[in-house]
């Protein structure tokens, strides 16, 4: 008995050391992987504080004021990679990183809405002194803008709507997401996720959001996806995900009441946001609302059909009284 317990001691040593490696090992690609992506992909504009809580936000151009959301998973990377240049041309464009994602902290670790999102974005518009500004959200930022417009109407002046998340949807949650937004499990994953997911797979998600077409050059390595995968910005992600369903279920319901310009695109390929089940819907509940359908588009028409999402943008410039 004594020689099989000091197997059994050797052998608990033994994993006891494996684990500490296995910690410590961890530990520090976390800490050497946290600092790259702020190195590589540091804040591009500015910060302006609401409400004590910091927001991160870049401007260009001139003209009439424009405000880009981006969607899940995103910061403003999504559109300085080629949309907002262009735009800046003939608009001040605005762009915010969401609570949680980007350089903008979030807000709270758990139970933060798309209504309190858009009560920061929009209060940072007001502090920055954008005039009823025409906002743009795409995916996520769609219902983030849709919210701005439902519950703060006298803060821009007219929707545009990029695949945007706007009602309900049938289905289970992401099994990922759930574990992620956990508050016992969720830290662990988020940790060991932000630690050793391999690159070639973050670059494998970024190209299935653009399918059917293919993300452009140099957009994979432009975009900082290295900043979602530290673990907080992960748990934030994943929890607005898991809370989106339920939030659209009552908003939706108040869409009939706006009465502002509403410009919608939608691709017909977008598998990841159907357009039968968020954007024809809307369409049909606002009545200032004007859908434009992208035959054989997928998610990200901001990349591959800037043409139509700037001329939609223009229509709601002109709508609102501001072109």
């Amino acid at each position: 008995m004594s020689g099989l317990r000091k197997k059994l001691s050797k052998a608990l040593l033994f994993l006891l050391i494996l684990l500490l490696i296995a910690l410590v090992a961890t530990a520090w690609r976390l800490a050497s992987r946290k600092a790259a992506a702020l190195r590589d992909f540091p804040p591009e504009g500015q910060f302006i504080t609401v409400d004590g809580h910091p927001v991160h936000y870049l401007q260009m151009g001139e003209g009439p004021d424009l405000v880009l959301l981006h969607g899940a998973s995103g910061n403003i990377r999504d559109f300085t990679f080629a949309l907002a240049p262009e735009l800046a041309r003939h608009y001040r464009v605005t762009l915010f990183d969401r609570p949680g994602l980007g350089h903008t902290p979030r807000l709270a670790a758990r139970g933060v809405s798309i209504r309190d999102q858009a009560a920061l974005l929009s209060g940072a518009a007001v502090k920055l002194g954008l005039e009823a500004p025409v906002v743009v959200g795409q995916s996520f930022g769609g219902a983030v803008a849709a919210a701005w417009a439902v519950h703060f109407p006298d803060r821009l002046s007219a929707l545009v709507s990029l695949a945007g998340a706007t009602h309900p949807w049938e289905g289970p949650d992401s099994p990922l997401n759930r574990a992620l937004a956990h508050p016992l499990v969720g830290p662990v994953i988020s940790n060991l996720a932000a630690a050793w997911v391999p690159d070639s797979y973050v670059r494998a998600q970024i190209a299935q959001t653009f399918r059917p077409q293919g993300d452009p050059d140099g957009y994979a390595d432009h975009i900082g996806a290295e900043l979602v995968l530290r673990p907080r910005s992960l748990r934030a992600n994943a929890q607005q995900r898991i809370d989106l369903r339920e939030e659209l279920r009552v908003q939706s319901a108040l869409y009939p009441t706006l009465k502002l310009p509403v410009e919608i695109l939608h691709g017909t390929a977008d598998t990841t946001v159907g357009l039968e089940i968020h954007s024809l819907p809307l369409s049909r509940e606002v009545a200032e609302a004007h859908l434009t359908r992208l035959p054989g588009i997928g998610h990200m028409p901001q990349h591959v059909a800037r043409t139509q999402v700037i001329a939609a943008i223009d229509r709601a410039a002109a709508r609102a009284g501001l072109r």
